[in-house]
């Protein structure tokens, strides 16, 4: 993803907290190793209720805990760049930026998931929350085939996550998203 769609990011969050509204975008805060973590632990609790789900035959309700373990993932790791998001689409390509200027190692799979697209044809993980969420639907028989398989990707994206939480690096901000853009 481009430096103008981060920073774009940043710009719409400024302008829009300078106006008194909340945000939908990513702001400057300080690193924080302890939200960090504690993201983390949000993740684990939101896969555990998956399970919860399964076994009392809410299937409809765990695309969205599998979502959002790995979007918390994605906040554990803004978090330890000094980050605030409310925004799924910013904190996707986010995470995609500071992948791809080798800051974080972290699967593609995971920022593939969390993605929010706008095109029919492209889908995530975004979508299946969706229709678990509002569909009719409560047994997703679909859902329950990719159980074993969804579970054994959330837990890969738990341990990445914290291998960079619990890591004594320090995570810089690139220094092209401190300076504004023209």
């Amino acid at each position: 993803m481009t430096l103008e769609k981060v920073q774009e990011c940043f710009d719409v969050a400024e302008k829009d907290e300078q106006k008194g509204r909340k945000h939908k975008g990513l702001l400057f805060t300080k690193p924080d190793r302890k939200e960090a973590q504690e993201f983390i632990r949000k993740a684990k609790k939101n896969l555990e209720l998956s399970g919860f789900f399964r076994d009392k035959g809410f299937d409809y309700k765990i695309p969205e805990e599998w979502f959002y373990t790995l979007y918390y993932c994605a906040l554990a790791i803004l978090a330890m760049f000094g980050i605030e998001s409310r925004s799924q689409r910013c904190t996707a390509l986010f995470i995609r930026y500071v992948k791809k200027k080798s800051l974080i190692e972290h699967d593609d799979e995971f920022i593939e998931r969390i993605q929010v697209y706008k095109k029919q044809e492209e889908t995530s993980d975004v979508d299946a929350r969706e229709k678990g969420r509002y569909s009719s639907l409560i047994q997703m028989k679909e859902v329950l085939q990719q159980y074993d398989e969804m579970t054994t990707m959330c837990k890969r994206a738990i341990s990445q996550c914290e291998g960079i939480v619990f890591s004594q690096n320090k995570y810089i901000l690139p220094g092209e998203l401190l300076t504004p853009q023209k």
